[in-house]
């Protein structure tokens, strides 16, 4: 989908509720493919995460303070509404992107690059950014996750006992898990 910027494409993993706009969302996970300098598109009442999963990096400049990301898979966070520019270090860069709406969610990423276990919250989002990766949702049988998947997990309401554990299958690989909780 088009950037609400209009500068670039996102692949969207999920948003809730389901079928909800940029104007709507309560929460959004996706990836962006960010080919040349430009604004990140702005979102008020949004608190966002990214992380670099491909490219050499990506320079932020404006909001509380100018940061380069260069290290893959470790989450950025900043306010939606803050006037940020992007200067890419060295060519293309995709980055994965959490957003939740402050009014109606909150959220945490976590880079997982060994066996992790998550307490139910109301959804986790588990990307598998590099490499494969088994994860063990309580009462089911194991869910094998491909490189550049995703694993979207609903708890029931009042079933909130469970957990989810995540295994990296190869060497270096890396999941990129969004703990959600709305209200």
């Amino acid at each position: 989908m088009p950037w609400k910027s209009g500068g670039g494409f996102t692949e969207e993993i999920a948003t809730h509720p389901e079928g909800a706009t940029l104007d709507n969302f309560a929460w959004r996970v996706s990836v962006a493919e960010v080919v040349r300098d430009g604004p990140f598109s702005r979102f008020a009442g949004v608190d966002r995460t990214i992380a670099l999963i491909e490219g050499a990096g990506m320079r932020l400049s404006g909001g509380a303070r100018d940061v380069v990301i260069r290290t893959p898979f470790e989450p950025y966070s900043f306010e939606g509404e803050s006037s940020i520019d992007c200067s890419l270090v060295s060519g293309p860069i995709r980055d994965f992107n959490a957003m939740t709406r402050r009014d109606r969610a909150r959220g945490s990423v976590t880079a997982v690059r060994a066996k992790a276990s998550f307490g139910a919250t109301d959804f986790l989002v588990v990307f598998a950014a590099s490499g494969k990766h088994e994860c063990h949702v309580d009462g089911e049988p194991p869910i094998a996750v491909a490189a550049r998947h995703s694993l979207i997990v609903e708890w029931v309401q009042g079933k909130h006992d469970s957990l989810v554990g995540i295994r990296p299958l190869d060497a270096g690989s890396v999941a990129l898990a969004v703990r959600i909780e709305c209200h």
